[in-house]
C-alpha cells in the first residue's frame, strides 16, 4: 500500500507530463526496450544484430560463389544513471507550491540530461560529415545532406535534421523570403513560425542549445598507409562476426577501426577527415559516388594510432564479408595518401540521421517500497521510467525526495548518422 496522497500522486502525474513534454530529441529516435531480468544477468550490455547485406554474381554458374555469409552485430548497454534529490523541512512542506515547483525543475533537468546524451552521442559518432563554407542559408543545406545520403544509399525515409539556434534562424531567414507570396506556407510559417518544416527529404527540429566541436589541429602532412592486404591486414577491417582464441570467441563490434598513420599529434577526438583516393559507394550497388568518404575520430590510443568510424572495407575485397559490407572504392592501393581534416573552424555541430540509426535504451531498477522509503513510478510515452522516492528522517524532520532515471543510447548504424557545420573555410 503506497503512502501517498491523492494530491501528491496528481502532482507526480503532472511532473511526469511536464517530463514527457520535454523530451524532444529522444522523440525523434527510436526506443528500445529490454526485459529487466535479462538485463541484469548480462550486465546491462546487449547484442544487436545489423542488417545483411546480398552479394550478386554474373553468369549462370555459381559453384564457387556459394559462401557463408556474416552476420554482423553491435553492443548497446544501458549505463546512465541520472538523479535529482532535494529535500525540505516538515514546516516547509506547508507550502505546496514551493514542492511543486521543485519537482517541475527535477523532471525539466532530467529531460535535459537525456536530450544532452542524445546530442552528445549523434554528434560524437556520427560519420557522415558535410562541411558548408558559408553561413546556414535555407535549402541547399540541407540538399548537401539528403546528397551525401542518397548517394550511400541511406534509405529516404525517416529523415530528420536537428539545428543550432544559430544556423536554425539563418535557414529560416533565407526561407522565409524565398519566392514571398501570400498563402505560401513555406514562406508563411518561417515568417510567422520560425518554422522550416519538411525540405530535402528531411524533417527539420532546432534545439535550444547545441554541441560545438574546435577546429582540427593535427598537422597538415598527415598520411595513411592505402596498400590492400587480402585477409584485412594493414589499414583494412575486414568484417567479422566473431572473434577469440582457445576455443572460446565473442562478437566483434565493426563499428570501430584502429589505423596507423604517420603521426596523430594535435588530433582529438571528434575530428572528421577524409583521405585522398579513398571514395565512398553505395552500400547496395557498390556504385562510387565519387566524393572521398568522410570518417570521424573515436580516440587517440597512441601518437601513431587512431580508432576512427566507420572501417574501410574494401568494396573490391576477396572476401565475401568485403564485397557484402564494402563502403570504400580506393582508386590508388598502394602507397600513402594524405589525410585532409574538414572540421576547420570552431562552430556548432547539427546532427541528422534516419530512423532506427540511433536507439534510446530505456532502463528500469527495482528500488523496495517496503524499505522506509515510499515509491512511485510511471512511464513516458516513450517508455523512458521516472521513479519518485520520499521518506522522512526523524532525526532532522526533513523530508527527503529524488527522481531517477537509467537509460543509456547506441549509434547502432554511424554511417546513417551524420552532422553538419557552416562557416568552414
Amino acid at each position: 500500500m503506497s503512502n501517498f496522497s491523492k494530491e501528491q500522486r496528481v502532482a507526480f502525474e503532472e511532473v511526469l507530463e511536464a517530463f514527457d513534454d520535454a523530451l524532444v530529441v529522444s522523440k525523434l529516435v527510436k526506443v528500445k526496450r529490454f526485459d529487466a531480468t535479462e538485463l541484469e544477468r548480462s550486465s546491462n550490455y546487449v547484442w544487436r544484430p545489423v542488417p545483411y547485406i546480398g552479394t550478386s554474381y554474373a553468369g549462370t554458374d555459381q559453384t564457387a560463389n556459394f559462401q557463408n555469409y556474416t552476420q554482423m552485430s553491435v553492443p548497446s548497454v544501458v549505463n546512465q544513471s541520472r538523479s535529482v534529490p532535494f529535500q525540505m523541512s516538515d514546516t516547509e512542506m506547508r507550502d505546496a507550491i514551493q514542492e511543486g515547483r521543485l519537482k517541475e525543475a527535477a523532471s525539466q533537468k532530467l529531460a535535459s540530461d537525456i536530450n544532452l546524451f542524445l546530442l552528445q552521442l549523434i554528434s560524437n559518432q556520427g560519420t557522415q560529415f558535410v562541411k558548408r563554407a558559408a553561413a546556414a542559408s535555407g535549402f541547399d543545406d540541407v540538399a548537401a545532406m539528403a546528397k551525401i545520403f542518397n548517394e550511400q544509399g541511406i534509405p529516404m525515409q525517416g529523415r530528420k535534421a536537428v539545428f543550432a539556434p544559430g544556423d536554425w534562424n539563418g535557414m529560416v531567414s533565407n526561407l522565409q523570403v524565398a519566392s514571398r507570396s501570400f498563402g505560401n506556407d513555406i514562406s508563411d510559417n518561417a515568417l510567422k513560425n520560425a518554422s522550416i518544416g519538411q525540405i530535402s527529404s528531411f524533417s527539420t527540429f532546432m534545439l535550444d542549445y547545441a554541441q560545438s566541436k574546435t577546429a582540427a589541429a593535427g598537422g597538415g602532412g598527415l598520411t595513411v598507409s592505402t596498400t590492400y592486404t587480402a585477409g584485412g591486414a594493414g589499414n583494412y577491417w575486414l568484417p567479422l562476426n566473431l572473434q577469440g582464441s582457445g576455443g572460446l570467441s565473442s562478437n566483434v563490434d565493426n563499428r570501430y577501426q584502429t589505423i596507423t598513420v604517420s603521426s596523430t599529434t594535435n588530433v582529438v577526438a571528434g575530428d572528421a577527415f577524409t583521405i585522398a583516393n579513398v571514395f565512398a559507394c553505395h552500400r547496395i550497388t557498390k556504385q562510387s559516388t565519387g566524393a572521398l568518404k568522410t570518417f570521424r575520430v573515436i580516440s587517440v590510443p597512441s601518437s601513431t594510432t587512431l580508432v576512427i568510424s566507420p572501417p574501410l572495407i574494401n568494396r573490391a575485397g576477396t572476401s565475401q564479408a568485403e564485397q557484402a559490407y564494402g563502403n570504400v572504392v580506393v582508386s590508388a592501393q598502394s602507397g600513402t595518401a594524405a589525410i585532409v581534416f574538414l572540421n576547420t573552424v570552431t562552430g556548432t555541430q547539427n546532427p541528422f540521421f534516419v530512423d532506427g540509426a540511433v536507439e534510446l535504451l530505456a532502463g528500469t531498477f527495482n528500488p523496495p517500497s517496503d524499505a522506509g522509503v515510499s515509491v512511485m513510478r510511471a512511464s513516458t510515452s516513450q517508455g523512458i521510467e521516472m521513479v519518485m522516492m520520499k521518506g522522512y528522517d526523524i532525526n532532522t524532520r526533513q523530508i527527503k525526495t529524488r527522481f531517477d532515471v537509467f537509460y543509456g543510447g547506441v549509434v547502432l548504424q554511424p554511417e546513417m548518422c551524420g552532422i553538419a557545420m557552416f562557416s568552414q573555410t
